[in-house]
């Protein structure tokens, strides 16, 4: 079934020039500073993302001075006969859920975006989430905090200055052996089987694809807090 959804404002609206590049990443008609507008020019685009993701369609019509709508697009399977007849007694995702719910992660990431999207899935998860934006801020993190400050790291690779690997062998060598022995997941773009290969064998705990699945995101985070 194909569902469409409009979301109508009488707010300041866009100018008509603008339009075209509403989805492009830090694109922002006014500045915070003249216009008291807070944001990063980044929730658009993560939206335009996740409706791509789902094979649907957005539109949107603005006028300044007089508001916006915006009209979404998806299309949905209808459940069949066998979804209705499961067991749901069985579940157990409230408590997988309250095992990883108020956890403090710290985001390894250099692209803001990226960044943005993960932390966004994450807190939706119930977990409090600190970002920086390489390996070596990344260290200095853990070296400055106490000890069970954070519970885990997603770490990114490829990021300047110190990437992800050489981050997490200088962490596992921390004097401190509870900050030492932190888990620590690789979150990359470098998929293959080598790949999750090569970060365990660094010192990491797991290894996150991207894009993100995020069943397999939280399924991967519910068996680390397990141990």
């Amino acid at each position: 079934m194909r569902i469409r959804t409009q979301v109508i404002d009488t707010g300041i609206g866009m100018s008509e020039e603008f339009l075209p590049s509403l989805f492009e990443a830090f694109a922002r008609e006014r500045n915070t500073t003249d216009g008291k507008i807070a944001g990063t020019g980044l929730g658009m685009p993560i939206i335009k993302k996740y409706i791509d993701m789902m094979y649907g369609t957005i539109e949107v019509e603005s006028k300044q001075g007089e508001g916006s709508k915006f009209t979404v697009t998806l299309e949905y399977r209808i459940a069949d006969k066998s979804y209705y007849e499961q067991d749901t007694e069985k579940s157990s995702d409230v408590d997988e859920t309250d095992r990883i719910s108020g956890k403090h992660i710290l985001l390894a990431e250099d692209n803001d975006l990226n960044a943005e999207i993960a932390q966004f899935i994450l807190e939706d998860m119930g977990l409090m989430v600190d970002r920086v934006e390489d390996g070596v801020q990344c260290v200095s993190r853990i070296e400055q905090k106490p000890a069970g400050t954070y519970d885990l790291i997603l770490m990114d690779i490829q990021m300047p200055n110190m990437d992800g690997y050489k981050a997490t062998e200088v962490i596992r060598d921390l004097a401190d052996k509870s900050k030492a022995n932190i888990p620590i997941i690789a979150m990359t773009a470098n998929a293959f089987e080598e790949d999750r290969k090569k970060a365990l064998a660094k010192g990491m705990n797991g290894h996150i694809a991207k894009p993100v699945d995020i069943e397999k995101m939280r399924e991967i985070l519910q068996n680390t807090f397990k141990r």
